[in-house]
């Protein structure tokens, strides 16, 4: 249920009714009330087949693995031209075997119409590119910070909107993972920028299990945490067990951190099946499991909030499930899923990450063999 219902107590006359089926009707009124306040109390999508449109230069997508709206409403998708397999690239063969295709650049910067506006990125001068794309945010300056997940991304860049190269946080490393060493980074995952503190935070990651956070004009690092804002430690757990004790620490990969409009801190760890909510000081406050039953690679890939003033919902993309549920934000009960496991418009093959534009339409990622970007329309508040 999305929350308390209330029955007219007038409903109907139960004065000649022994208390047993008062009881009983009663309680069937509820449900039915109830219930039908689950169904229509929240957010739902119809996916847009025609979003984007056909790339131009004879491209192609691989993997998409992040996604980011601008205070524009313009979609920025960080996509694997590594990840394309021959078959992929006829055209670019010598001699080309097929009339498509080329690898399109990591970085597509699309308009609401789907109509690619920009694109770049990739190894350059000064900088070190990650050898396995990931994640990919767009701050209120418009300014493009990049993560990576290859076995050797320590890092994180920044760029402007066109690509220049402004910073970088860490260095690509062989060193073993060390979560309590600040100077490198675990093969970071998800990021975003806090705008009024100048804080930037990375979920760390693949290697590292923790929250990171640092100044995003300087790169100093402030501060991190573990699960349960306890210091992170790199124990490995073993296979998760739906049925074993609450782990104490995180999994990795730590995939997506998120700050709501209230001043929460929300943390994914996937292969756990739960969010994690902290104080932007990283003080524990709650967690929602989500299908705690889903093994292999965990049910909370990423998340997106809802647009209404309060963040009411949670949209979580799940990879291993394929669905985007949709969780109620004050505690995390799910209330319906958007999608399913398939190659049709509207169905994932590995959903990687979500967003939201200032419509509440939004935009979903998927990697491994699902390759593509897609776009929901909201089409009920």
């Amino acid at each position: 249920m999305t929350g308390a219902c209330s029955l007219p107590g007038g409903a109907f006359a139960m004065s000649d009714l022994d208390k047993k089926t008062k009881a009983f009707l009663f309680l069937i009124v509820a449900l039915a009330v109830c219930g039908s306040a689950s169904a229509q109390d929240q957010p739902s999508y119809k996916v847009d087949a025609a979003w984007p449109k056909q790339l131009p230069n004879n491209w192609i997508m691989g993997q998409v693995s992040g996604i980011a709206v601008d205070r524009q409403d313009h979609v920025w998708v960080l996509q694997r031209p590594g990840s394309n397999v021959k078959d992929d690239l006829g055209a670019a063969q010598s001699p080309p075997v097929s009339q498509c295709c080329f690898a399109a650049p990591p970085v597509l910067e699309f308009d609401q119409a789907g109509n690619l506006m920009k694109s770049w990125g990739g190894p350059g001068s000064g900088y070190d590119w990650p050898t396995s794309e990931h994640s990919i945010f767009v701050d209120q300056k418009g300014n493009v910070w990049i993560t990576g997940n290859g076995a050797t991304d320590r890092q994180a860049l920044k760029f402007t909107n066109d690509g220049k190269f402004i910073a970088e946080i860490g260095h690509p490393s062989k060193a073993p993972m060390n979560s309590l060493d600040t100077t490198l980074l675990g093969r970071p995952a998800g990021i975003e920028v806090d705008e009024k503190a100048r804080e930037l935070y990375i979920a760390d990651g693949y290697g590292n299990r923790r929250v990171i956070v640092f100044d995003s004009d300087s790169g100093k690092f402030k501060r991190m945490w573990g699960a349960y804002g306890s210091m992170p430690v790199d124990t490995d757990r073993g296979p998760y067990d739906p049925s074993a004790a609450t782990d104490r620490q995180f999994r990795t990969p730590l995939h997506c951190v998120h700050l709501s409009n209230d001043g929460l801190v929300y943390a994914c760890d996937r292969v756990n099946d739960r969010l994690q909510v902290f104080t932007k000081e990283g003080k524990f406050l709650k967690e929602f499991f989500l299908r705690k039953e889903t093994l292999g690679n965990g049910s909370v890939y990423d998340l997106a909030f809802s647009r209404d003033q309060d963040q009411k919902y949670l949209l979580v993309a799940d990879g291993e499930n394929n669905v985007i549920w949709t969780l109620r934000r004050s505690d995390g009960a799910v209330l319906g899923s958007t999608g399913h496991a398939g190659r049709n418009a509207g169905q994932f093959h590995h959903v990687h990450e979500v967003v939201s534009d200032s419509k509440g339409n939004l935009y979903t990622g998927e990697v491994e063999t699902g390759r593509r970007v897609q776009k929901f329309m909201l089409t009920k508040r």
